[in-house]
């Protein structure tokens, strides 16, 4: 497939882009949070296409970016939760999990009753909506499992050939993918942390609960994106520690002599302050220990630096703030394992 760039995207080539999507073609487009793959959302086989140049299990639902708040009721059923959540957060980084209309093909829903709706703050993505005139199903535009798209040069490498447009928006302001919530009645449920954080939910909505999936391995049938399958990895396996300064610094080094010694390299995701480690070859830092939003900017395409690497060891992060998101792309990453030392 022929894919055009678009490296300086204004009115008439997001016309030129928008056509493509209702003409049932690729685009990919940049958000606040991460790049997303755009299509037709009311279009089965052009949600088969983002199935198919992702390589994503058509079990796995997709989420649908609209231009307004408005436009929800025109796609889904939205409680009086969701208004609640978008008064103070939308647009912005936030996806609601919803009972959706019929004109919402299964395909798109992977044959859920409810679908995933998000309204972007990204003045491209939001223009790029409006003048599809038709919801976009976006999800993150990277390979099925691997980490997600953060800047125009990782779109490149996962996208290119495989879509009919690339626009180019930059770095990602946040770098993680959109919190998402599951809103029943009056029941809601964070299935994926994210730029909003739970404490930030709790202040609309004190009894929210954490979905099991946000920490552990989920079985089952995934009600919307990040929760079942093995995410965000890179090529090496990788392994997240639980223990104390001491005890992480003395194994990572222990191991890396060890395998040094096979003809092995070691890959080690760390922060600024894990010196002993910054040290070893092939450590990369997310940044300050305090500053998850530094981590969460940078965590994607710290993961995608690790080449020829045979193994990476990372740090177990902080759970609170946006170290929550942070830990739980990790876990993802790492397939839940978690050597504690």
């Amino acid at each position: 497939m022929n894919t055009r760039m678009i490296y300086e995207p204004d009115e008439e080539s997001l016309k030129y882009a928008a056509k493509v999507i209702r003409d049932g073609g690729l685009v990919v487009f940049p958000t606040e949070t991460v790049y997303g793959l755009g299509a037709d959302a009311l279009s089965s086989d052009a949600a088969e296409k983002i199935y198919k140049a992702k390589g994503r299990p058509s079990d796995n639902p997709l989420i649908i970016t609209l231009p307004s708040v408005a436009d929800v009721e025109k796609y889904a059923y939205p409680p009086k939760s969701f208004y609640k959540l978008s008064e103070k957060f939308l647009p912005g980084p936030l996806t609601c999990v919803v009972r959706k209309k019929s004109i919402i093909p299964d395909t798109v829903s992977a044959g859920l009753p409810t679908v995933a709706v998000r309204v972007p703050s990204n003045p491209i993505a939001q223009k790029l909506c409006a003048l599809s005139g038709v919801p976009v199903a976006a999800p993150s535009a990277n390979l099925s499992g691997k980490p997600s798209v953060t800047s125009l040069k990782s779109a490149i490498e996962d996208m290119y050939g495989r879509v009919d447009v690339i626009i180019d928006g930059g770095e990602s302001e946040i770098g993680l993918e959109s919190t998402i919530v599951s809103l029943d009645g009056d029941k809601a449920v964070l299935l994926r942390p994210g730029g909003i954080t739970i404490e930030m939910l709790k202040e609309v909505i004190p009894d929210i609960e954490i979905g099991s999936s946000v920490k552990e391995e989920f079985i089952g049938r995934p009600s919307a994106p990040g929760m079942k399958y093995r995410h965000y990895a890179p090529d090496a396996p990788v392994y997240l520690l639980d223990g104390s300064d001491a005890s992480v610094y003395e194994w990572i080094t222990a191991k890396a002599e060890e395998l040094a010694a096979e003809g092995k390299k070691v890959g080690v995701l760390c922060c600024d302050e894990d010196t002993p480690l910054l040290a070893l070859p092939g450590s990369v830092s997310l940044g300050p220990r305090g500053d998850d939003g530094v981590q969460a900017h940078r965590l994607f395409e710290c993961l995608r630096s690790f080449k020829e690497v045979d193994v990476i060891y990372g740090r177990l992060p902080e759970d609170s703030g946006l170290g929550l998101a942070v830990l739980n792309r990790l876990l993802k990453a790492a397939g839940f394992q978690i050597i504690k030392l």
